[in-house]
């Protein structure tokens, strides 16, 4: 039976004073509760983080000696709690050259919000109680040296937004359960020692922007259902064991701004309307694999596209124009079969002169013919590396190449070169390593190369 109030007699004025005196009584006892369940989480905080500072084996800044009796928690160094419950909602400890391994009691920080504990020396495992932080947002352990594997508790911390584990030595697979955290925006998992599949539950992960898988020890193919990650900006798959195709179902997110699945075992060829599918990728690298074809055409109006990467395939055929990549910084094209050793091989170096940021240009190693043309000395004045060698290039170097004053490493032995030396190249004062070996040089070497620094 629902207790009751006993009822007033009398005036309206006694029936007002009644009211208002229940009203008080009301409030006055649920404030003495809240009171009560506030010193009792208090308490818990307090000793939770007495846990964590208890595991801490390392901490040579001292910087958790202000962690006493003779502070409130919420003083201490890392430590935020928040105004109306004094719950410590930030625990931020984050390159403070800290080593231990990480307290189960974390778990016991119920009000937490962000755990940064990146950048330091944690080791061991990922405490299972992680996954009792249900106001959890942001999780950052990366760059530490934390092993086992990536707990599937994890998926029970529903709010998070941003997970950062990467550079550790985690193991084991990727938990396929962690697809269940809708919220999440950032996964980076990279730099470890997963295993096993890319799960198809990946493909649930409807507000994801950044994947990092990068540098593991995954193997198998890449799931087509990434191409349901419509949100997608960055994506890392590289230096793993994944076989099959280029993912044709990538070419669904036209969000995605950088692409990286090198160093892995893919084959086939390049779709052929990356421009269309991906107009604002910046980033593409594919180097170290097995692709084949030629490089699409279409790469040519990918004008956003600052950073493209295909070293080490097996690419045929002609380098399509570069002119309207006018933010391009890199481009390593080297050790394939590109080219048909003829004389016109090397016109598309003259559709770089628009990219006026370019600092590394690589073409190694592949099959190209015909003359250097005197337009390079045209390229970036802040091309710092520049790789021509083991091609079937020949005729002379072109004295232009003494414009390019801020080279550090330029290279075009293993060719057929002939004449003399260019004198210009003394013009290049910076450079550190010149390589001109297994050339037809003639003459004298220039004095000017005297004005080098190697």
């Amino acid at each position: 039976m629902e207790s009751q109030l006993p009822r007033p007699h009398g005036t309206s004025r006694a029936a007002t004073l009644w009211l208002l005196h229940s009203i008080a009584a009301i409030a006055l006892a649920a404030c003495s509760m809240s009171d009560v369940q506030g010193a009792h989480g208090n308490e818990t905080d307090r000793l939770a983080l007495l846990e964590f500072k208890a595991k801490i084996i390392v901490d040579p800044l001292s910087v958790l000696s202000s962690w006493s009796s003779s502070h409130h928690y919420c003083q201490w160094h890392g430590v935020t709690c928040g105004r109306r419950h004094q719950r410590v909602t930030i625990l931020d400890l984050q390159s403070q050259e800290l080593s231990g391994t990480i307290s189960p009691h974390i778990g016991n920080l119920s009000f937490l919000r962000v755990l940064d504990l990146q950048n330091n020396s944690f080791y061991s495992r990922i405490p299972l109680e992680v996954g009792h932080l249900s106001r959890l947002l942001h999780l950052y352990l990366n760059n530490n040296s934390l092993s086992g594997p990536i707990p599937p508790s994890l998926s029970s911390c529903s709010n998070l937004v941003s997970t950062r584990l990467h550079n550790n030595k985690l193991q084991g697979y990727v938990p396929a359960n962690l697809s269940s955290l809708s919220k999440l925006r950032e996964l980076w998992m990279g730099d470890n020692g997963l295993s096993g599949e890319i799960p198809l539950s990946v493909g649930n992960f409807s507000s994801l922007e950044y994947l990092h898988l990068g540098n593991n020890k995954l193997r198998g193919t890449v799931p087509d259902t990434l191409g349901n990650l419509r949100n997608l900006i960055f994506l890392s798959l590289a230096k793993n064991n994944l076989v099959g195709n280029f993912p044709s179902s990538l070419t669904n997110i036209s969000s995605m701004e950088a692409l990286d699945l090198a160093i892995n075992q893919l084959v086939g060829s390049l779709p052929l309307d990356l421009d269309i599918t991906l107009p604002n990728l910046q980033f593409l690298s594919v180097m170290y694999n097995r692709f084949t074809g030629s490089i699409p055409k279409s790469i040519s109006n990918m004008s956003q596209l600052n950073d493209f990467q295909i070293t080490s395939n097996s690419f045929t055929g002609d380098v399509p124009s570069f002119r309207k990549m006018s933010n391009l910084l890199f481009l390593g094209i080297g050790s394939n079969y590109l080219g048909r050793g003829l004389a016109n091989d090397l016109d598309f170096l003259c559709s770089l002169t628009n990219a006026t940021n370019l600092y590394y240009l690589g073409i190694g190693n592949n099959s190209f013919g015909g003359e250097v043309p005197k337009c390079i000395g045209n390229l970036s004045i802040i091309l710092d590396m520049f790789v021509l060698e083991g091609n079937a290039l020949s005729g002379t170097m072109p004295s232009s190449i003494g414009n390019l004053i801020n080279l550090e490493v330029l290279s075009v032995s293993l060719n057929n070169f002939s004449g003399s030396i260019p004198p210009e190249i003394g013009n290049l004062k910076k450079v550190k390593e010149l390589y001109l070996a297994y050339n037809m040089f003639t003459g004298e070497v220039p004095h000017t190369l005297g004005n080098l620094s190697i």
